[in-house]
């Protein structure tokens, strides 16, 4: 395939491979956040870790916007769902994300709540079309790659005229997470993670551009490489690490010069400039309440709001003590640490939202059976 099968070359991954073991300081500990649910499927599907010097490690960050979505507003998800006159309209993957107490709107569903299943933000205004009696709310949530798609959906309900329409609005920003990772007072509890750079998000860097990480790369003192997705992208971008490590930088780099520029989308950017505004702060699953991190419709859209229309009450609760996805998604800890992991937690039966996504950390160790190779060493 054109533009795959290039990113995908033996010989060329074995080369950048050696070259990071020979420049990689055996003195130095190297360690690194793919921040994207994406590299840490990419990490996971071509066995890229077994190909770096042991003290070079990639820890897997919050990047999935599903995983980090807090059960509280799963809740308020389902409250909606279950209301009669009320169709809720979500992405596939969010039917199974666990609520309180095991909820889910899958579960809210088979009860006969009315959530419909969709591909994109098109579909859900299609629905409102068909159903003109009944209100048609889109369940919105994703960081800046799909923050785009819910503006335009707006814009053609106001065209449209169509009045049984809202957003449920759950769209958060990457630079206030990364920052969140390295300088939330829940560090304390939740226990600190030694990341030397990060490996930047590649779909939301199309989007936003390079330049919002500058800030953070500065202040923090720590690289960003953006990196595609391929195998070759993420080992070019890990060398594009270690040697800033090395060299004592702590600059963006634009590995992904193919689809990402340092301005971004800027026709994209300006949609969601007019129809969003920064929330004080939005709950992450596993990093809190972080500011200005999260999005919500500015006044003059009130009528597409659903937070508004529907009087929601926001709800914070509790996720299962018992599952680590919090200490995973801030990278302290990996999948195969949970005690529920791969036993009574499985696609299948998640307990936990890193393992219904597929871009989640537990998922992507489960599918492509990463987590076999530490229960060997761990058993021997």
């Amino acid at each position: 395939m054109k533009y795959a099968d290039e990113f995908r070359d033996k010989e060329i991954a074995v080369g950048l491979a050696m070259a990071i073991r020979s420049e990689a300081d055996p003195e130095k500990s190297y360690r690194f956040m793919e921040f994207c649910g994406g590299h840490t499927h990419a990490i996971s599907r071509y066995g890229l870790e077994d190909m770096l010097p042991k003290n070079v490690r990639m820890i897997h960050g919050p990047g999935c916007p599903v995983c980090v979505l807090p059960a509280g507003r799963i809740d308020m998800a389902i409250r909606l769902a279950e209301r009669p006159d009320v169709i809720l309209c979500v992405y596939g993957d969010l039917m199974r994300v666990p609520g309180s107490q095991g909820a889910s709107l899958l579960k809210a569903k088979a009860r006969g709540a009315d959530g419909r299943m969709v591909y994109s933000t098109i579909d859900a205004i299609r629905v409102a079309e068909e159903i003109p009696g009944r209100s048609v709310v889109f369940f919105a949530i994703g960081f800046e790659t799909t923050t785009p798609p819910t503006a335009v959906m707006i814009r053609l309900a106001q065209k449209k005229q169509l009045k049984n329409v809202s957003v449920f609005c759950n769209h958060v920003l990457t630079p206030p997470a990364m920052q969140n990772i390295l300088g939330s007072p829940d560090i304390r509890n939740i226990g600190p993670v030694e990341i030397g750079g990060f490996v930047g998000p590649a779909h939301v860097s199309a989007i936003i551009g390079t330049e919002p990480y500058e800030y953070f790369a500065d202040e923090f003192g720590r690289p960003v490489v953006i990196a595609g997705f391929e195998p070759l992208d993420m080992m070019q971008a890990i060398l594009m690490l270690v040697r800033q490590v090395n060299e004592h930088r702590h600059e963006v780099e634009n590995q992904y010069s193919r689809a990402v520029t340092r301005d971004g989308n800027l026709r994209a950017k300006e949609e969601v400039s007019d129809i969003f505004e920064l929330r004080d702060q939005f709950e992450w699953r596993g990093l809190g309440l972080v500011p200005y991190s999260g999005l919500k419709l500015k006044r003059a859209y009130d009528k597409y709001d659903a937070e508004v229309r529907f009087d929601m009450n926001e709800l914070r609760v509790a996720d299962n003590p018992a599952c680590e996805c919090g200490a995973i998604l801030r990278g302290v800890k990996k999948p195969v640490d949970c005690k529920l992991f791969g036993t009574v937690c499985t696609p299948e039966a998640p307990m936990g939202s890193c393992m219904v996504s597929s871009e989640g950390a537990c998922a992507a160790h489960w599918t492509y059976g990463r987590f076999r190779d530490h229960q060997q060493r761990r058993a021997s």
